[in-house]
Formats: C-alpha cells, sequence, structure tokens
C-alpha cells in the first residue's frame, strides 16, 4: 500500500485561499441589529455550531455587538526543526481548549457568536484548523469527518503536515489524519484533559530536565538517550541513566529499551532493577522484522510501563512505538504518526513513514490474532499466551519467506564499529541540539522581559519624583509598581 504523495509546496490547493470568498446563507448568522456588519465577511465564515465559528480573513476583524472575534495564530506557535510546521503540541492543544471553553462559558459573552480567526498563513491556518476541529472533537462529540467537510467550505484546502527532516517532503500528514488520531486517542483514554498536568508536560518535555513524553499513558514514555554522565556539552544538557530513577519509578517504569549505540554501561539500570534491552538500528533508517518482532514480545511481556529511547527519542522510538499501537488499538500508520507527533513533535521521521504505512495490514493481522488467541486464553486456555503469541508463526510482518538474519540478531547488540554513533554526528545528533537551542531562546526570553519591566518601573518611579518633589510617595510608587510587575 502506498501513500499518494506530492511536493508539499503548493500541492494542498488548486487557488491561493488567503482572501477566496465561500457562499453563505446569512438567515441563520444571527441578531438583526449585526447582520450588515457580519454580512461583509460572512462569505469567510465556516460554522462548526449555531455560535462558534472558525474563519480565515485577510485582515483584524472589527468586534461587533454580538461577535466575538480571537485569534491563537501569535500565541500557540510551533516549534519546527526544519521545514515541519505542525500539528501543534498537546501542551498547547490543552491550553487552546481551556481558553476557548472559559469564553464558550462566559457570562458576558452569553450573547455574542464566537468567531475564531485566521490569517493568510498556510501554515497558520492549518494549525488554528486543527485546534479548532479537535476542540470540537473532544467537547462538542464531533465526528472527524464531519468536521473536516465543515471546515472544507467553499473547496477550502490545508496545507498538509510534513517530518522534521532536512529535505523534500515525501510523505503528507493531513488534518483529517490529525483528527482521526485525537478522536482515537479519547476513545483509548490516551488523554483526559480533566487531569492533564500541563505544567508536568512542558516541565519534562525540556532538555535539561530530561526530554520525555508519554506517548500512551501508563505504557510508552519516549526520551532522548541518556549518557554516561550528567554534563553540558558544548551548551547542550546530557542526563545519566541514575537521572530518570526517581521520576521512573514513581510512575513504575520497569524496561527500557535501547535502539541507538551505548552511549552508557546497561548495568546502571539493571543494577537499580530495571529490565534493559538492546535492539540497535541505524539512526533515520527503519527497523528489520527481528528487531519489531522482538520490541513486541518485549512491550508485550513487560511488567510495567516501558520507556523507549534512541539518540534524540524521536525517528527510531516514535517507529517501534508506533508499531504496537497500530497492532494493539488498529490505528491507521497515518493516525499513529500524528498522534505521537501531537504527544512528541518531530517523531517519525522520514522512510520511516512510509514503512509504518507498508507495515499496517500485517500489524493488524497480527493483532487480530493476538486478540484472539488472548480471548481463547481467557475462555479457559491456561497457556502463557502472551509468549505464544509473540512468536506466531502464521503471519509474518514483511514476507514469510524473510528469515531472520546473522546479521538482524547482531544489530541487538550494537557492538558493531560500523556506522558508530558514538563517533559520528547522526540525524539524532542534528534535532536533539536543534531542540536544545530553539528552548534555550525561548527560555532565555524571560530574564530580558523581567530586565526591561524593571526598568519601566524605575522610569515610571524617576518621572513620579519629579511630578512630586521632594514627598515619600514616588519610593512607594516604586515599590508598589515592582510588586505589579
Amino acid at each position: 500500500m502506498k501513500r499518494r504523495t506530492d511536493s508539499c509546496k503548493g500541492a494542498h490547493r488548486k487557488n491561493d485561499r488567503g482572501c477566496h470568498k465561500r457562499p453563505r446563507n446569512l438567515a441563520e448568522l444571527g441578531e438583526e441589529e449585526e447582520e450588515d456588519d457580519f454580512k461583509e465577511e460572512a462569505d469567510s465564515y465556516m460554522p462548526i455550531t449555531d455560535r462558534l465559528y472558525f474563519a480565515i480573513l485577510c485582515s483584524r476583524p472589527k468586534t461587533t455587538y454580538g461577535t466575538h472575534y480571537f485569534s491563537i495564530d501569535d500565541e500557540l506557535v510551533y516549534e519546527n526543526f526544519y521545514a515541519d510546521f505542525g500539528p501543534l503540541n498537546l501542551a498547547m492543544l490543552y491550553r487552546y481548549c481551556m481558553k476557548l471553553n472559559k469564553k464558550i462559558k462566559s457570562f458576558s459573552l452569553t450573547k455574542k457568536k464566537i468567531v475564531h480567526y485566521t490569517c493568510g498563513d498556510d501554515k497558520k491556518q492549518a494549525n488554528a484548523a486543527f485546534l479548532l476541529g479537535s476542540f470540537a472533537i473532544i467537547y462538542l462529540n464531533k465526528q472527524p469527518l464531519e468536521l473536516y467537510r465543515l471546515l472544507q467550505a467553499g473547496n477550502t484546502n490545508y496545507l498538509p503536515f510534513r517530518d522534521a527532516s532536512f529535505g523534500t517532503c515525501s510523505f503528507h500528514l493531513t488534518l483529517l489524519d490529525c483528527f482521526n488520531a485525537v478522536h482515537k486517542a479519547l476513545q483509548y483514554d490516551f488523554f483526559d484533559f480533566k487531569t492533564f498536568d500541563v505544567e508536568e508536560y512542558q516541565h519534562y518535555e525540556r532538555a535539561e530536565n530530561g526530554d520525555f513524553n508519554w506517548i500512551v499513558p501508563e505504557k510508552f514514555l519516549a526520551f532522548s538517550g541518556p549518557h554516561q554522565k550528567s554534563k553540558m556539552e558544548s551548551g547542550y544538557p546530557h542526563h545519566a541513566p541514575e537521572a530518570y530513577f526517581p521520576y521512573f519509578r514513581k510512575h513504575h517504569l520497569t524496561t527500557i529499551i535501547r535502539l541507538n549505540k551505548k552511549m552508557y554501561d546497561a548495568n546502571r539500570f539493571t543494577d537499580a532493577d530495571f529490565e534493559h534491552h538492546d535492539l540497535f538500528f541505524v539512526d533515520g533508517s527503519t527497523p528489520s522484522d527481528a528487531i519489531v518482532k522482538k520490541f513486541l514480545n518485549i512491550c508485550e511481556n513487560a511488567d510495567g510501563a516501558i520507556a523507549v529511547h534512541c539518540k534524540a527519542g524521536l525517528g527510531r522510538t516514535g517507529t517501534l512505538i508506533g508499531c504496537y499501537m497500530m497492532k494493539h488499538y488498529r490505528m491507521t500508520a497515518a493516525e499513529t504518526i500524528a498522534w505521537i507527533r501531537i504527544c512528541r513533535p518531530g517523531s517519525v521521521i522520514g522512510p520511516q513513514q512510509q514503512f509504518m504505512v507498508d507495515k499496517q495490514r500485517s500489524l493488524w493481522n497480527e493483532g487480530d490474532i493476538y486478540r484472539k488467541k488472548l480471548q481463547e486464553q481467557e475462555n479457559g486456555n491456561r497457556c502463557a499466551v502472551t509468549f505464544i503469541l509473540s512468536g506466531v508463526d502464521d503471519i509474518s510482518i514483511h514476507d514469510k519467506s524473510k528469515a531472520c538474519s546473522k546479521e538482524d540478531i547482531g544489530l541487538y547488540s550494537g557492538d558493531d564499529d560500523d556506522d558508530d554513533e558514538s563517533i559520528y554526528v547522526t540525524q539524532g545528533d542534528k534535532l536533539h541540539a536543534l531542540k536544545c537551542k530553539r528552548q534555550t531562546k525561548v527560555s532565555g526570553a524571560a530574564p530580558l522581559s523581567w530586565a526591561l519591566a524593571m526598568l519601566l518601573s524605575t522610569l515610571c518611579a524617576i518621572v513620579t519624583w519629579w511630578i512630586v518633589c521632594g514627598s515619600p510617595v514616588p519610593f512607594v510608587l516604586y515599590f508598589l509598581d515592582d510588586l505589579r510587575t
């Protein structure tokens, strides 16, 4: 099965949609006193409910008596690696949902239509549509296809998302793929915004705090590979295995799977009562039959949650976790990639995307067999079903004739000196460096803002001093202003 792709640039539309028109019936649009104002741009509005709209506008709209406009284009911004631009991560989706829920429940907006508008930038349009569409799936019980059609009013198309690799886009991830991913994640309880800790998510995704994200709660955690010791190297933080022990124990992570060359001694984990497995394959490549089979075997028999890493914890890590998700949750390859990227942006790269598409059918079949035999066990078969199922002989991930080679077995250990990841700079190194660099820039912005605020406060105090010369009032105002800042 080959997923149809085109060049990313310009492939998403037949015409410029920044300001194009869409015919709409204005009778439903609300109060008579503002109908004329709304009418001027009503052709650009896509109704989600009778009160909630999505709009692609050429300029910032004027607020009217019966309409509230808002935009998140400059508030929730994707942090790219290369040419990737979305979808926005789970924390941003959470913040958007809280923001929109607050508006919908606001007493002052009770009688107003709420319009989420976006500008003519294709990338911002796609991310804005993703946020509003996901909100409607989570809170308004909309179905993905129904919602996708609502957002395509007037033949509107959206720029497809792409991977974080450097170079030509070879795989398109559509808005509908993302909607399906959110819908299935909701069905399988992969997230619950009632209990979601956004501060924890944003804390641990940072490189200096561990650089990890849950993909499937209580089952899979993806993280950047540990090093021999904790240190800063060329401005980038590295963490020793021991740095992860407290969090792993608290969250019942019992098994670690390493997919890259050895950067630390595995005994550091095993001596601390963690299971540790090596399933090496080359950075940026796809896993062999033997590795996928072994990975599934380990995960199906693990007592607790599993922490998986390669170098950056993006490409190889996301690919193998995705294989498990396709087998056990029957998600499509595109849905799986979308969900993993929503949890951990930048995951599954280059040829790994098409690899997952190619393996979708066989992994679904394996999952069907697994569930059937599990059902038989529950009905009375006392065999150790998980070990039997991991070695099913009647189906393979590639094709039956392809046996496990000595080379495949050798890849488990990662002892081969060819393509030594501990010496050469790989794709994982570059992605990890980019993530560290952009997060350093973001964290550096806060002290600067604080310094500017303090400078303004001081200037205010000086001006006030001139006005009320000799009075203690300026000093009081200065300290009050400091507290306010």
